[in-house]
Parts: structure tokens; sequence; C-alpha cells
């Protein structure tokens, strides 16, 4: 039995056509294995395309910034110093006015009709006065004769300075009533911008009514702001001391994340120390020729030292953080992208001054950062990027 097994199966293998489709499918397996091979290399994706920024420097000091609220120069509350009705506004509200232009009337009738009474009644105590030196004058005379009793003369004495006593008495309510009537108009007292007219022409007003309109001074322009009871010794010892770090310049960021154009100086310091807050008292002044700044604005107000260092900065759009900090990713010489940590100083406009961590002339990434990871080859597209706004765009000959 065994026997005839082993001789079927021998007969078997050596089979021709067994052969061939052993031969044919071994064949077969290789050229697929094969064309996989290189399907897979075909398919192999290009490096993604980034947008890269290269990394420069810029001058930057020690710096604090502090909230502050701006407030005019000059403010006056325009108010009425007598009752009476508003006929006249002669002031488009928002506009600028000149010192003396009378911007406001109250019907001045019945301190016009005051003004007359006081003028005649003074006229009469003069005339009475008058009269009242003449008969004096006469006895005098008289009574050097003994043609009057010194009764009489006292009496004289008398009228005669109760006449002078009623002119001054007279002069002084016609002044009163002169006052009064100047005050029916509301003059300008600097030159200025004023708001909105909170009375029309038709009310009735007086000194109770409060402001009729403000009138302000923008130009310059007050920015008030408190430190640190430390840092304002710590300034106070360097200046006096004639050191550079002494030295300060001071710049206004605006509510729009914008840089004010012009720089302001120190105006006034508190005489003391807030014990509430340990803080000081400061304000600066700042040019405002566009009236760009109104009173009342919340702006950060930038201090910074005169003595400054070259540092690196990066866009924002750069800028990303996790669990560890700050970082950005960096394109090697190699195309390979690393996250680097990142120390952050201040804000300039749409950059950040970084304090450790890149070195300049290094490539970051600003755009793409969602296609991309630690470790892969990138093909980096430098751009150029504007400092102010943050605006990306192509990177021109000079800048690479």
């Amino acid at each position: 039995m065994f026997n005839n097994s082993f001789q079927n199966t021998d007969d078997f293998l050596s089979q021709p056509r067994f052969l061939m489709k052993t031969c044919l499918s071994l064949s077969l397996l290789a050229l697929l294995s094969a064309c996989s091979e290189q399907n897979t290399q075909a398919s192999a994706p290009p490096p993604p395309a980034v947008s890269v920024y290269q990394v420069k420097q810029i001058a930057v000091g020690q710096h604090h910034e502090f909230v502050a609220r701006t407030e005019a120069y000059k403010e006056a509350q325009l108010t009425a110093r007598v009752e009476g009705e508003l006929i006249e506004k002669s002031f488009r509200e928002g506009g600028r006015v000149k010192k003396g232009d009378v911007l406001l009337k109250i019907d001045p009738s019945a301190y016009q009709a005051s003004f007359e009474q006081a003028q005649a009644d003074l006229d009469s105590r003069e005339s009475g006065f008058q009269n009242a030196i003449r008969n004096l004058k006469r006895a005098n005379d008289l009574i050097s004769q003994g043609y009057i009793s010194q009764s009489d003369y006292d009496k004289l004495t008398t009228e005669e300075s109760q006449a002078k006593a009623a002119v001054s008495v007279a002069k002084a309510a016609l002044e009163k009533a002169e006052l009064n009537l100047s005050y029916t108009h509301i003059v300008a007292p600097f030159d200025g911008r004023i708001g909105k007219a909170n009375f029309d022409v038709g009310n009735v007003v007086g000194p109770q009514s409060g402001s009729l309109a403000t009138l302000t001074v923008t130009d310059p322009i007050y920015v008030n702001f408190q430190v640190k009871e430390s840092e304002y010794v710590t300034h106070m010892q360097m200046r006096s001391q004639g050191k550079r770090e002494g030295q300060i310049d001071i710049s206004l960021m605006l509510p729009n994340n914008t840089v004010y154009p012009e720089k302001g100086e120190l105006d006034y310091a508190d005489i003391k120390i807030d014990e509430g807050t340990g803080t000081v008292e400061l304000r600066a002044k700042f040019p405002n020729p566009s009236g760009v700044i109104l009173p009342g604005l919340f702006v950060n107000l930038v201090v910074e030292s005169v003595q400054k260092e070259q540092m690196a900065y990066v866009p924002q759009s750069a800028v990303q953080e996790n669990q560890q900090g700050k970082f950005v990713l960096v394109v090697d010489e190699n195309n390979t992208v690393t996250q680097r940590i990142v120390q952050l100083g201040r804000r300039v406009n749409a950059m950040w001054v970084v304090e450790s961590g890149l070195a300049v002339n290094e490539q970051v990434i600003i755009e793409g950062l969602q296609k991309v990871r630690p470790g892969i080859v990138v093909n980096p597209v430098v751009k150029s990027v504007d400092v102010v706004t943050g605006t990306i765009s192509a990177s021109t000959a000079s800048e690479n």
C-alpha cells in the first residue's frame, strides 16, 4: 500500500503541468509585489507648502504699560448765572469757538429794566448829594457870622454825609444791575471746541439748571495714570543721578490697538502717595493737533527707557500656546518643522518681542499651521508682514 502511495505521489509531482503552474504563480506574486512598491512610491504626497517669516530685530527698552484715561487740557461748564428764557444759541455743536464769542443769550428784558431803574436812582442820588454839598457850603459861611445855629449846621452836615452814602449805594446797585444784564450773554472764556447744548431755545434756565454746554481744549491733551510707589521712587532716583535709565519715552496705545504717532512728556506728579492703593498719580501731556484723542478715552500708556537693546520679534500669527506655554513652529535648514518654546515680552502693534527662544534670521511658520506638525518636512515660502496691521504679503527681494 505504502509503495503504491509513494509511487502515485511521485508520478503526480513529475507532471509538467504542475511545475508550470507553480512557476507562473511565483512569477505573478513577484510582479504584483514590484507593482505595489512602485504605486506606493508614486502616490507619496509632496511636502506641504507653508508661509514663513524670517525673524528680524527691533530696538526695545525696559517698559511698563499702564491703563490710563485722557482728560481735556482745559474744560469749562457753561452755566446760567441769572434766570430767564433762553432766546438764542449761537454755536454749532461740536464746532470750534473763539474767546469772547457769544454762545447763548438769555432774555435780557427784565435785567435791562433793572439796569435803567438803577441808573435813574443813581442820577437822583447824585443830584441830592450835589444839593447837600451846596447847602453845607452856604452853612459854612453863615455859621461863622452867627446866622445859623450849631444844631442846624450839624443837621446839614449829616444830610451831606447821608446823600454821599446814598450815591455809593446807588452806584453798587447799578453795577449789580449791569453785571446781571451782562450775564444774559454767555460768552466763551477761551478758544476751544463746544459740545452738545443741554437746553434748547425757549427753555427757562437759571443757576440751578446746571451745565448748558461744555467747552474744552484738547490740544494738547492730558493722560492720567498711576504708578506703584516703588517704581516711582526708582525712577526719581535714577533721574536725579542723571542716569540714562531714568530717561524715558512715553507713548500711547489707542483702543484700536494702534500706536499714537505723537510722543508725550510727564507734566505733573502728585505730591503724596495714595495710602489706600500705594500709588502715585501722574499726568502726561500729548500733542493732539488732529483731535483724534477725546477726553475720557481709556488708553494704554507705555513708558519705555531711552536706553534700548536689539531683540527678536515675530508676528502674533506665528505664536501658539499649549500647557507648556507659548511656542512657535520653526523650519530649520533641512526644512524640518520643530516646536520652540519662547518667552515673549511686550507687544508692538502686530508683533511680539521675543525675550528668549528664537534667534534672528530663523524662520517661523505664519500660515499653514494646521497642515503641519513637529518632525515633518515642509516647503517653506518666505512672506513679509506689515508690523502695524499684521497683513501678510509676498516677500520682496530686499527682505530676503
